[in-house]
């Protein structure tokens, strides 16, 4: 129950902001540790991409029924939940691995439990923002949650690649446990106000089902909305396909899980500089320029990315994608919190990201199957494949899917562009009009 000393405003979301910052950086050490881990076990490109189909899978299943538990019950309880789902599969494998029973196909069950615990963190984290900081804020206020979520991806990979051959991987995932504990006990501690109802938001209330479905008829039924969660569709698409063969990429052609890590924490890096930019910039004024303009100049680093071949190229490709990220993030984000009202955000936002990421399921697949069985093979022979792309990115172990990745590139930039060609996208700000004008009920 909320209190009058409980902090709220600013000064409730920055203790949760810290406390995120603390639990993130322990979940990114434990998540690089793991991929080293499940890189060392397998070899394999697909194997590694099948983490990410365990973990959007239940994601996309149940997304629209948590939209409506946050519309409809406390916010800061949907927050806790998620906290303590990921605490959960965290404990599961430190027990595991503690115990030296740790499989990789473990991963994949522990997987499904984070990608239950984010179908709520996202949305209510999202919508809890409107609720707590005024809407001429938003963009800052997204930079500095890019600053949480990227920040920590800096130090993660070093520490992570210098303390598992020092402490092993059972301490790091202990230490993620603990982390979790405290950004729940601060959770507990901050006031976290429930939105004002909305005539819109009680018309449209009724059983489950029908409140679930309303996410999606409320998206349909506004082009502009629409039209952006296609371009995140497509975008996510290609990008999945790139990104699932990055890690295998690095591995394969270096073999130094230090190169990977400091790659990592070059994009990690960006985005932080990124999201400090937001914070003091508050992005372009017509925000869905920084949605089209974000998703063209990261596409067009990844096709630089894919086809470079030194490490410091490397690292500077993705401090570049990661200092746009924030920028396109943050704009997107932006001129939904500002259209939506906070009451209808939870349903609205799941949807949203279920529309946007429909594709993650199967591009870790199709990245990895292509990576496997048709671009690596046949940069390594004298194929077409290789007597054309060869002098771009070589014919060593990797050179495969640095050309994958480098294709994908040039398919995102061209569904960047295609925003500029549909004018209920690139007017969606003028065409749909801001949520504080809907009327109270």
């Amino acid at each position: 129950m909320q209190t009058s000393k409980q902090p709220g405003g600013m000064t409730g979301f920055i203790m949760i902001w810290i406390s995120q910052i603390i639990s993130i950086l322990a979940s990114g050490m434990s998540q690089f540790a793991l991929t080293i881990w499940m890189y060392q076990q397998t070899k394999s490109p697909m194997a590694m991409s099948l983490m990410a189909v365990f973990y959007v899978t239940p994601f996309l299943v149940l997304s629209p029924f948590a939209g409506v538990m946050v519309d409809r019950y406390n916010r800061k309880l949907m927050m806790m939940v998620s906290d303590t789902t990921a605490a959960l599969a965290t404990g599961i494998i430190f027990f595991l691995a503690a115990t030296q029973q740790l499989e990789y196909w473990h991963l994949y069950c522990t997987a499904i439990l984070y990608g239950i615990g984010n179908t709520f963190q996202w949305p209510a984290y999202s919508a809890v923002i409107s609720t707590m900081v005024p809407k001429e804020q938003l963009g800052r206020i997204n930079g500095f949650m890019t600053v949480m979520e990227a920040g920590p991806g800096i130090a993660a990979p070093l520490l992570a690649g210098a303390l598992l051959p020092l402490v092993g991987l059972p301490n790091i995932l202990m230490l993620d446990v603990v982390t979790f504990f405290l950004a729940l006990g601060t959770l507990m501690l901050v006031a976290i106000p429930q939105p004002r109802k909305t005539e819109e938001g009680q018309k449209n209330s009724g059983n489950v089902w029908r409140e679930a479905v309303y996410g999606f008829t409320y998206i349909f039924a506004r082009p502009s909305l629409l039209g952006l969660q296609l371009i995140f569709f497509g975008g996510n698409l290609f990008f999945g396909i790139s990104t699932s063969v990055l890690a295998p990429m690095i591995l394969a052609r270096t073999g130094s899980s230090v190169i990977f890590g400091s790659i990592e924490s070059a994009g990690a890096i960006g985005m932080v500089v990124g999201g400090v930019l937001m914070a003091a910039w508050g992005g372009f004024k017509k925000r869905v320029n920084g949605v089209l303009l974000g998703w063209m100049a990261i596409c067009f680093a990844e096709i630089l990315l894919g086809s470079g071949n030194s490490p410091l190229w490397w690292m500077s490709m993705m401090a570049i994608s990661g200092l746009i990220g924030p920028v396109m993030d943050g704009s997107n984000q932006s001129i939904w919190q500002s259209k939506v009202a906070p009451d209808l955000q939870g349903r609205v936002f799941s949807a949203r990201r279920l529309i946007a990421w429909f594709s993650q399921p199967i591009a870790p697949v199709i990245g990895g199957a292509l990576a496997e069985y048709v671009f690596e093979p046949a940069m390594q022979t004298h194929s077409a494949l290789a007597n054309a792309f060869g002098w771009l990115v070589g014919t060593v172990p990797g050179s495969g899917m640095g050309l994958l990745m480098a294709m994908c590139g040039v398919a995102g930039v061209l569904i960047g562009l295609s925003g500029y060609f549909f004018k209920a996208i690139r007017d969606a700000e003028t065409i749909l009009p801001d949520h504080d004008q809907l009327a109270a009920a």
